[in-house]
């Protein structure tokens, strides 16, 4: 140990961050050196990550409560066929942070620093840190609640989730911390059983998608509802932490086929098992309860409804979707900043060496686990509020993504098609768009 420990200190950082990753480089290039159905299949297992870990962790804590309140409160008749479109949303956002990853080899926000320039480097980094931290406090509400319903307290909650956090950061390497937080990622599919518990009438289902209108009508509220969806779909740490995870991984220009079926089974995952918590909460209690439910009502009317078992599996469901989206989420900051500043930037690097790294992440954690333990915080609104400003913030960090993609000195032959430009731009339009009615009904209440 001590024998490498002097091996690290006479190498220049970047050199060794260099070589650790190349491992894994070199694992990958000697599966695509053989041929036959087995060795494909592995070459595509060891390659899928990035992409199904940012897609499932996007199905967060936060997310796991939109839904949940989102279904207790509208049904399934609007949203579930709107989950449709955010998926498809969600893909083309995705797919163009595999490529960007892929071909220049470099992280998001090392891109728009060295693109753009310290301004709109620092504007973007502000936005992300700040909306990381605050949608670390949804995760740390969502392990607290769904501990809560185990008896645990809330502080012994906290510090076992940041401790996990802490450690896969810090400990694994990055194929490890890969692999285990995919496994911690599979814990999401729990919502889908959940689903068959509350016996849902398939029929009411389908007619969701035939007879799509808005429930109530356009009310203020029904908008802040969209944005709070729309901010728990898209979300400005998604692109930075795949892509600067698509670079980690070692991912190159010949792997971006793999890496865009690994964002679409990453999207097939979280269109279904959001569309599951909206089908449960909706079957259970819309007709019944309707508005003002918080996650806490909505645990204990599962109970009542569906049984106690019910409740604990949705309860270890919301701890699953609040850890895994943690974990992803102080690995997004440590990437950003270390891209940012020109530190290591690697989870291979040992954190001896490259403490600059990690402390980031690690701080956001603990900053977010203390907000939720202040008594009597508003912790139902702050979930709603972090959703919408996730909304807000990512028109400006889409452009950013679409100016790059769209720069042939960057991509080269991977610039956008035209089609995916259309989709972009639009995407982005539709944010404006709902962001400046959401004002307009601040401004003026009545509007509606």
């Amino acid at each position: 140990m001590a024998r490498n420990a002097n091996v690290y200190a006479t190498k220049d950082l970047h050199e060794l961050e260099r070589e650790l990753r190349a491992k894994d480089m070199a694992r990958v290039a000697r599966l695509y050196g053989k041929r036959g159905f087995w060795a494909r299949l592995r070459l595509l297992l060891v390659l899928i990550g990035p992409g199904v870990l940012t897609m499932i962790a996007d199905n967060d804590a936060g997310g796991v409560i939109t839904y949940a309140q989102t279904g207790a409160t509208y049904g399934i008749g609007f949203f579930i066929p709107s989950l449709i479109i955010a998926g498809f949303i969600a893909y083309v956002v995705q797919e163009m942070t595999v490529r960007l990853g892929a071909v220049t080899r470099r992280g998001h926000a090392e891109m728009i620093w060295g693109r753009y320039g310290a301004f709109w480097g620092w504007f973007s980094l502000i936005d992300l840190v700040v909306a990381n931290v605050l949608t670390l406090v949804t995760e740390f509400i969502g392990i607290k609640i769904g501990m809560g319903v185990f008896g645990v307290p809330g502080w012994i909650s906290e510090s076992i989730a940041l401790a996990i956090d802490v450690f896969a950061l810090l400990v694994l390497r990055y194929y490890t911390w890969e692999r285990i937080a995919l496994w911690i990622a599979a814990g999401n599919l729990i919502f889908i059983p959940l689903m068959f518990m509350a016996k849902p009438h398939w029929s009411a289902v389908a007619d969701a998608f035939v007879n799509w209108n808005v429930p109530g009508g356009f009310t203020a509220s029904f908008l802040f509802i969209v944005l709070a969806n729309f901010g728990t779909t898209i979300a400005p740490w998604m692109l930075f932490f795949q892509q600067s995870s698509v670079v980690d991984k070692g991912l190159t220009e010949r792997d971006i086929r793999h890496g865009q079926l690994d964002t679409a089974l990453g999207t097939l995952a979280m269109i279904v098992v959001a569309c599951a918590i909206m089908v449960l909460t909706g079957t259970v209690m819309h007709s019944s309860h309707g508005m003002n439910l918080d996650i806490t009502g909505i645990l204990n009317l599962l109970g009542a409804k569906i049984g106690p078992v019910g409740e604990r599996l949705f309860a270890l469901g919301l701890v699953e979707a609040g850890l895994i989206a943690a974990i992803a989420l102080t690995a997004s900051t440590s990437w950003a900043m270390g891209e940012a500043f020109h530190w290591p930037k690697s989870i291979n690097m040992p954190a001896r060496l490259a403490w600059k790294f990690y402390v980031p992440g690690i701080a956001s954690a603990v900053i977010a686990a203390a907000i939720v333990l202040i008594p009597h915080a508003p912790l139902g609104f702050l979930n709603m509020i972090v959703q919408v400003i996730a909304s807000i913030f990512m028109p400006a960090a889409l452009m950013f993504l679409m100016l790059l993609l769209n720069d042939r000195e960057v991509m080269g032959d991977h610039v956008n098609r035209t089609w995916q430009n259309v989709s972009g731009f639009a995407i982005i339009g539709l944010l404006v768009v709902l962001n400046g009615l959401y004002g307009l009904t601040v401004i003026f209440p009545n509007l509606f």
